[in-house]
């Protein structure tokens, strides 16, 4: 007998611009894969100008979901039809989830971080150090703040915006928060336990970027991490690693932050090993980098 078979396939996909250098179709597809999934995630390249009809067009073709990444993770809120509750402290979103004919927002970068970090060190208690104050930024800080951090330093060139975001965590979580005005080399206070590079610098092709950080300030009581996927050994965890710290990758936080976009747009929970061991071949690495 004939077994009866469909041909439409589940669409997800990254809306982001720059594009081309994120990874994150590799592990995406490999957990479809793996599980037996027919379902597809492209990656596309929308900028800003176009985000409104990339994501009217999301609706029309039935996508059951798709990713943000820079520069939409704020300005996409405003075209949704509405925000988990954790993303209206967070104010940006990651993830779009649909739910019946409504588009919502999820925010699955800070949960994504902080399995990773728990690899590592445990946050509640820590000072935490944050580079940036955008969309990641913002996450990494809500979802920190709300496991026990015990104070959060936001580091950030523009001061309206490093500013707001202490003021969010002031307002809906219980840590202490602080801004810190990023103009030169911005020194680690002593006593800081975790350091978080949560902007792009150092993101492929700029792979070379510095930030601006002085490194004498890093010592090797502290754990320090970077958001970004690509390159995953970026300038600034080879020079944490020659100051003796430990460090984690963006990786992690990819893998975790994408397996629960797939577990919202599928119900299946993806095996994370079979998502970092793509990416692992993707960029010729043997193992976790966390060191």
């Amino acid at each position: 007998m004939t077994v009866p078979r469909t041909f439409l396939s589940t669409l997800t996909g990254l809306f982001a611009s720059p594009a081309a250098e994120n990874p994150t179709v590799a592990m995406m597809e490999a957990a479809y894969h793996h599980h037996g999934i027919d379902a597809r995630y492209l990656t596309c390249d929308v900028s800003p100008a176009g985000l409104a009809d990339a994501v009217n067009g999301a609706r029309a073709m039935g996508w059951a979901g798709f990713n943000c990444s820079l520069p939409h993770k704020v300005a996409v809120v405003a075209l949704l039809d509405g925000l988990a509750e954790s993303v209206r402290i967070i104010g940006a979103v990651n993830c779009a989830v649909r739910r019946g004919e409504q588009f919502i927002g999820e925010n699955t970068d800070g949960r994504g971080f902080l399995t990773s970090l728990r690899t590592v060190i445990d946050p509640a208690g820590q000072a935490i150090v944050i580079l940036g104050a955008g969309g990641a930024a913002r996450a990494i800080a809500v979802e920190s703040a709300l496991a026990g951090a015990a104070t959060i330093t936001v580091v950030n060139r523009t001061p309206e915006r490093g500013r707001e975001l202490v003021r969010l965590l002031g307002e809906h979580t219980p840590t202490s928060a602080i801004f810190a005005p990023w103009d030169g080399a911005y020194s680690v206070p002593t006593g800081t336990t975790i350091v978080v590079n949560a902007t792009s610098v150092g993101l492929f092709p700029d792979v070379d970027s510095q930030i601006a950080l002085n490194l004498e300030s890093l010592d090797s009581s502290m754990v320090v991490c970077d958001v970004i996927p690509n390159p995953p050994r970026t300038r600034f965890l080879r020079d944490a690693q020659r100051r003796g710290c430990r460090t984690i990758d963006g990786l992690g936080m990819l893998v975790n932050q994408g397996a629960v976009a797939i577990e919202h747009w599928t119900g299946v929970s993806p095996d994370v090993d079979v998502m970092r061991a793509a990416l692992n071949d993707v960029f010729d690495l043997p193992s976790p980098d966390h060191t």
